[in-house]
């Protein structure tokens, strides 16, 4: 799908005050990095830094939390006019208990952006990709460069940020009362169309192995 998501800066400004900012709890990893380019340049608050990739498509970015959390939306932090053909043009965002089963939840198409894009999750299936779904429970998240602008090979991304839910509570950000209250296994497979899980897909509720 294409996104109609607007780069704005002061977008994600907006969004501060109103939601946990998830990825301090997070591992960070990346599948490759120039030397002196690495995965610290996408969390060090300064615009002007970047990881750059260095091997072959795709390129990804992975958040391991040590517990369960509850993921609302993303902010990403590009910049064509400085990147170019490093700029990603297309992403996949998967989530999961573990890399072993990561389901895409939001892909998404951008044109020459410039600055942070705030991207809601949701399933990638719903009928309004653009309207923010509930909150994801995952304990892994990726995040998938598919392609560059002008078919680029390495990419380069300025920041990212990974948001929970408005309320800003141990439940919503994977607190030890939200892990012992909230369903697991096929119990929260099951949860797929009540507006708790947000996943829908047949092919989610395939995993009954999840843990």
């Amino acid at each position: 799908m294409s996104s109609d998501i607007e780069s704005d800066d002061g977008g994600l400004t907006s969004l501060l005050p109103q939601l946990p900012e998830l990825g301090r709890m997070a591992h960070w990893s990346v599948s490759s990095h120039k030397y002196g380019f690495g995965v610290d340049n996408l969390r060090d608050g300064n615009e002007n830094t970047f990881w750059q990739s260095e091997g072959p498509q795709p390129h990804c970015i992975d958040l391991s939390f040590p517990r369960r959390v509850f993921i609302s939306s993303i902010g990403l932090l590009t910049s064509h006019p400085r990147d170019d053909s490093y700029t990603p043009s297309k992403i996949s965002i998967r989530a999961g208990t573990s890399v072993h089963d990561l389901q895409e939840v939001r892909f998404e198409e951008f044109k020459q952006p410039d600055g942070w894009m705030v991207i809601p999750l949701r399933p990638v299936d719903s009928d309004t990709p653009d309207i923010a779904g509930p909150p994801i429970p995952a304990h892994h998240l990726r995040i998938v460069i598919v392609a560059n602008h002008l078919n680029g090979k390495d990419t380069h991304v300025r920041g990212l940020k990974v948001f929970g839910p408005p309320e800003a509570s141990a439940a919503t950000a994977g607190g030890s009362d939200a892990e012992d209250d909230f369903p697991s296994g096929p119990a929260l497979l099951a949860l797929g169309n009540d507006g708790t899980s947000g996943f829908t897909s047949t092919t989610y509720k395939m995993h009954a192995g999840i843990r």
